[in-house]
């Protein structure tokens, strides 16, 4: 046993009991001779990876287990900030491994000083996101505990070497080296990585998808869909009221159907590399896009703007692991403060894995049929315009006029298109 790592007596370990922190829990014991408390939680993620979890940690050597609940809370006070923020990774990316780390790492805290603990573990790997994510909560937590990323130290490669190490100390995996994918499921997404998706010439394979039908085979006939918000936040879909959890099980089905929310993205790890991943995020898609045709009747032109720009901000804190932030408090309250007339309803068409807006309403809609038609009325004088140009012109025209007075161009330069070789 390496020097210092006898100081560690007790650890809790993020555990979802997939391959790599199946073997993490022997590995401590052997590695640290400390007891392992595996916490794993529930956030939304199929039946199958959680049924057996607790017996699987035990049977790896986990004195005890965590298995919790945090959907609720994941939805409530994570991904709805998020969706309300406008917050979108890179133009495609909404988000869902990036809010899922904080959380699990806050509660992982909370179950290390409950347990008198003196350190925490992950799986996360070297090369990844992760691994900030769940460090920097750690830090903004409780920076006294240690931490521990066993694939920061290990000899253990790769996909063979973990299900060979699990064999040798009988760790129950159900891993083959046929599973190509590395995958992440919550509520809000399923992301895809790995085998032939880190060629980015690859076509994703039709059956690596799991959430969602290909557009190709969704239904021929169009689904239409009314999401009501009160303050920003869903609250029900197509007139019938709903809680968080229920709400997002009703989006993920009919976007799921129609073929809606997948992503191809390759994207800029902060670590510094670019990696492929594939998303599927069915009702997330639709979620943003309602949520956005509400604040295009709801916001005035000024606020909407800046705040297209406070959710690039907000995309690349989430996405960067800096949660829990003086920054993202302070945007939330920009963002919780436009929110406040955000109450009304949207209609979308789904058809074929697109989202089609067919309608939107608000009683604080500041949108005004009479004041937008071209007719006379009292509000806006057709005349008044010409002065408006006049001055909002005024540096072109002093431009120009300077450039006349020196003998030079009144325009901007054009292409010569004759130089080109035409066919």
């Amino acid at each position: 046993m390496m020097a210092g790592k006898a100081d560690v007596k007790k650890v809790v370990l993020a555990y979802s009991g997939g391959l790599d922190t199946s073997v993490i829990i022997p590995w401590l014991k052997e590695n640290y001779g400390c007891e392992v408390i595996a916490f794993c939680a529930n956030l939304g993620q199929t039946n199958d990876e959680l049924t057996g979890l607790e017996e699987k940690a035990i049977a790896s050597g986990a004195s005890k287990v965590y298995l919790e609940d945090l959907r609720l809370e994941f939805l409530t006070e994570y991904v709805f900030p998020t969706v309300q923020a406008g917050a979108v990774y890179e133009r495609k990316y909404l988000l869902g491994t990036s809010m899922a780390r904080p959380l699990i790492a806050k509660r992982q805290v909370e179950i290390a000083e409950m347990e008198g603990a003196d350190a925490v573990a992950h799986g996360a790997t070297g090369k990844g996101n992760d691994q900030v994510r769940f460090e920097l909560t750690y830090q903004a937590l409780n920076p006294k505990l240690r931490v521990i990323a066993p694939w920061r130290e290990w000899e253990i490669r790769g996909r063979e070497d973990a299900i060979a190490y699990a064999a040798a100390h009988n760790v129950p995996v159900a891993a083959t080296l046929k599973s190509i994918y590395s995958r992440d499921e919550n509520f809000w997404h399923l992301s895809h990585e790995g085998g032939p998706l880190e060629n980015p010439w690859n076509e994703p394979e039709a059956e690596m998808f799991q959430l969602t039908v290909s557009p190709e085979s969704a239904p021929d006939e169009p689904e239409y869909l009314t999401v009501d918000f009160d303050g920003g936040v869903p609250v029900r879909i197509n007139n019938v009221a709903m809680g968080p959890i229920a709400l997002m099980n009703k989006l993920n089905e009919a976007a799921a159907r129609h073929g809606i929310g997948r992503v191809d993205l390759v994207e800029n790890r902060l670590v510094g590399m670019k990696s492929r991943g594939v998303y599927e995020t069915p009702g997330g898609t639709i979620l943003l896009a309602a949520h956005q045709g509400l604040e295009e009747i709801c916001l005035d032109r000024e606020t909407l703007h800046f705040k297209q720009i406070v959710g690039l901000h907000y995309a690349d804190l989430v996405y960067n692991g800096r949660w829990f932030t003086p920054l993202r408090e302070a945007l939330d309250a920009f963002v919780r403060s436009t929110e406040q007339t955000l109450t009304g309803a949207v209609r979308l068409k789904l058809y074929k894995g697109n989202i089609i807006m067919a309608g939107r309403k608000s009683p604080y809609s500041l949108y005004r049929e009479d004041y937008a038609t071209f007719g006379e009325e009292d509000v806006y004088n057709q005349e008044d315009a010409v002065g408006f140009i006049k001055l909002f012109g005024l540096p072109l025209k002093v431009r120009a006029l300077l450039n006349m007075e020196r003998g030079g161009h009144t325009g901007e330069e054009t292409t010569d298109y004759s130089k080109f070789k035409r066919d």
